[in-house]
């Protein structure tokens, strides 16, 4: 079929209304910025998911923050888009979700320009009476990255986050609706952390951009031999040794609901879970290598020692190998690939491949858990 210039001319002119309708309806929900200034990628990645979640709950887009890092010898730290590592269509299919990058350029100067620019927080941060929301690194950084300004702080305390078993969804909506509020500006991520039970679900919209996997796919087959593979993460690090020193007043350290539970249901947490001993990881490595059938290598993440010349002293008839260059999200691919993985109950890190893993279906294990009866007594002196 021909199309004539009145036909070409009325499909242009109802292709532009479609698109202006769904930009109309985005704009009337409003949106949701935030600062992932909270610790690194694995805490980041669990109160992205909050914001998810939350987002959801309150019906307002969700626009895809930078991840924040600290990079060796920087100063301040780097912002790295979403999508770096990220697909961002598979998170649509949840709920509405724009990059920073494309919201800044293509929306924020219509609903939401420099005069109108308001953050949000729960209470007032630092000495005035205001947010202070670009004090500090890595607050300040993250917000100059689109040149944002501030002229005002609103606190919205009492309000709170979890969308799913209070009605504070329609209370966030009565007291910021979209027309007066079309952008809600946090200093922080509207999630707590550790992530609520119900947001874990919504890892299974994260996907992995083909350039990671094609790197954790690469390294797979490449340097590790034909057969199955443990994956370990050894989270021993300075600061982490020093983070263990809390566990026995923190019972709800970091990521430890993962192995313990929301309310301890499953014991409380031990330190040995938290800093392994070496005589922990040697057996317990050795008993899930028995388990599994044909296993040919072992493939260790760590924020510091991998203890590769132990483990290759250890299990000389395997493989024992770590990523070449030092990068966590490769690293994250490879073990969410694993035939079994062994992770640390406390660490955020390990807490995002368990949650990958459970929607692969694929095992996970952790470190000195269940805790050993000696470990209870242990830690109940």
């Amino acid at each position: 079929m021909k199309l004539t210039i009145n036909d070409s001319w009325f499909l242009t002119l109802t292709f532009i209304i479609n698109i202006n309708l769904i930009n109309t309806e985005v704009h009337e929900n409003g949106y949701i910025l935030y600062c992932p200034c909270m610790g690194r990628f694995g805490n980041q990645a669990d109160h992205f998911l909050g914001a998810l979640g939350f987002a959801k709950g309150i019906n307002r887009t969700l626009v895809l923050p930078h991840w924040v890092e600290y990079r060796f010898g920087e100063v301040k730290s780097i912002q790295v888009p979403f999508n770096a590592y990220f697909q961002v269509e598979p998170l649509k299919q949840y709920h509405d979700v724009v990059l920073m990058k494309d919201f800044m350029e293509n929306e924020a100067k219509e609903i939401w320009p420099s005069e109108r620019r308001i953050v949000f927080c729960y209470m007032t941060r630092g000495e005035n009476e205001s947010c202070n929301a670009k004090q500090g690194n890595p607050f300040g950084p993250f917000w100059d990255t689109f040149n944002i300004d501030f002229i005002a702080s609103e606190f919205y305390g009492p309000l709170h986050y979890d969308v799913y078993h209070t009605n504070i969804a329609e209370k966030w909506k009565e007291k910021y609706p979209p027309k007066k509020w079309p952008v809600l500006a946090f200093t922080g991520a509207p999630a707590s952390f550790p992530i609520q039970k119900e947001n874990i679900n919504l890892h299974k919209y994260l996907h992995w951009t083909s350039e990671i996997d094609n790197l954790a796919n690469k390294f797979i087959k490449e340097t590790l031999p034909r057969g199955s593979f443990v994956g370990i993460h050894l989270r021993n690090g300075v600061d982490w040794v020093r983070a263990c020193e809390h566990v026995p007043k923190s019972p709800l350290l970091f990521s430890s609901p993962q192995c313990f539970g929301y309310r301890n249901e499953y014991g409380p947490t031990t330190a040995e879970s938290c800093f392994p001993s070496k005589n922990i990881i040697i057996k317990q490595l050795r008993r899930v290598i028995r388990s599994l059938k044909d296993v040919k290598s072992i493939f260790v993440a760590s924020d510091n020692h991998h203890m590769l010349p132990e483990l290759r002293e250890t299990f000389k008839e395997l493989q024992v190998e770590k990523y070449h260059e030092n990068n966590p999200h490769v690293d994250l691919a490879i073990l969410g690939r694993a035939n079994h993985f062994i992770g640390n109950c406390i660490s955020s890190f390990s807490a995002f491949v368990k949650r990958e893993r459970d929607v692969r279906g694929f095992p996970t294990s952790f470190w000195a858990f269940p805790p050993s009866k000696k470990s209870f007594h242990h830690d109940e002196l």
